[in-house]
């Protein structure tokens, strides 16, 4: 069975990259990370969630995302891929926060996470 806990921990790193990546189109209050146990994912290391437009309507609720990491898999990783994980799981993000997603293709590669990583990084340094 599926559980979810708020993971506070990745809050903290998803805002801190959110703010030193300058990801101006992500609101970070609209933004909530939890950690899931008891996934059957095999793959899977974490996952967006958006409100779609039909429940931001229905609900009467600004636009808001989860990024759900499923702890098995999430909590076994070094802090470089966690950050990379994060980073990747922040550019599925529309530039117009909607509630919708940009797909893998023409928008995220490895490449461009290793370049954010790497100015995440540098930063921290400054």
């Amino acid at each position: 069975m599926l559980k979810y806990a708020e993971a506070p921990d990745v809050k903290m790193l998803v805002d801190e990259i959110i703010d030193r990546l300058d990801l101006f189109h992500v609101v970070p209050q609209f933004v909530y990370c939890y950690r899931s146990t008891g996934s059957k994912s095999i793959l899977t290391i974490a996952r967006i969630h958006g409100l779609g437009r039909i429940w931001q309507e229905a609900l009467r609720k600004p636009t808001a995302y989860i990024i759900e990491v499923i702890s098995e898999r999430y909590d076994k990783l070094s802090k470089e891929e966690k950050e990379k994980t994060m980073i990747h799981e922040l550019l599925h993000i529309p530039k117009k926060f909607s509630g919708g997603f940009r797909p893998h293709k023409g928008y995220i590669d490895r490449k461009l996470i290793e370049r954010l990583h790497k100015v995440l990084l540098e930063k921290r340094l400054s």
